[in-house]
């Protein structure tokens, strides 16, 4: 037991999906896992540990932000043994060419936070993607003739934005788009020996304002939970 996660010792797997939303763990695990067993209640933030395919498997909710993400991703790693780390989330795309429902696989992940300026003493330090996941997961995509870009991400800490144009300057360096834990968990990751990738859904447009609907939502969700798990 870890002081934000209630699990007994051995009660999570070494593969773990982290969403933002606790009933969306719950969902995922009630709808794909054999035998699916809540492990953890505390603050509301649900875990569940079952099997997928005859493999042990956990999803743990990881609420919203870098803060919220490096709790869980620390405790998970330190405390359970976790070795594999996946995000599933939605995103806001930047780039013209990307649509409502592309699926974007976070290659690296650019921030506005200065959590690791903390953490290095000043110093960047790049957070990327485990490239073995990274590639599995790419080949896996397109097998399923999904709508895949490989790239960077930005993790922002900032969700409502008063500057006029905030994000032109990372569209125009090639960014895909933003979300607000990647960067968090790319670098738990790398600190702890442990392998970590963020699968994103593009839910809104930024250039455009085009937000995707509920079932849309949904939908691309649940499409892109099946592709996290065929990583088992």
């Amino acid at each position: 037991m870890s002081i934000h996660i209630s699990a007994a010792p051995g009660d999570i797997a070494p593969f773990v999906l982290l969403p933002g939303d606790p009933l969306r763990a719950r969902h995922v695990a009630e709808t794909y896992f054999d035998a699916p067993v809540c492990v953890n209640e505390t603050r509301g933030m649900s875990g569940f540990t079952g099997t997928f395919g005859g493999k042990a498997v956990s999803i743990q909710g990881s609420g919203m932000g870098v803060p919220s993400i490096a709790i869980y991703a620390t405790e998970l790693v330190r405390e359970y043994g976790v070795r594999t780390l996946i995000r599933v989330g939605t995103c806001g795309a930047f780039q013209p060419d990307m649509s409502i429902g592309d699926v974007i696989l976070a290659q690296a992940a650019c921030t506005d936070s200065n959590v690791n300026q903390l953490r290095f003493g000043g110093r960047d330090f790049a957070p990327c993607a485990d490239f073995g996941l990274l590639q599995q997961a790419w080949q896996a995509a397109r097998d399923r003739d999904m709508n895949v870009r490989v790239g960077p991400v930005l993790t922002s800490d900032t969700f409502y934005q008063d500057d006029e144009d905030p994000w032109g300057i990372w569209q125009r360096h090639g960014v895909l788009a933003i979300e607000m834990e990647s960067t968090a968990l790319y670098t738990i990751a790398a600190a702890h020996g442990a392998r970590a990738l963020s699968i994103l859904t593009v839910s809104d447009l930024i250039a455009t304002g085009e937000q995707a609907s509920s079932e849309q939502r949904q939908t691309a969700f649940m499409n892109m939970v099946e592709l996290a798990l065929s990583l088992l």
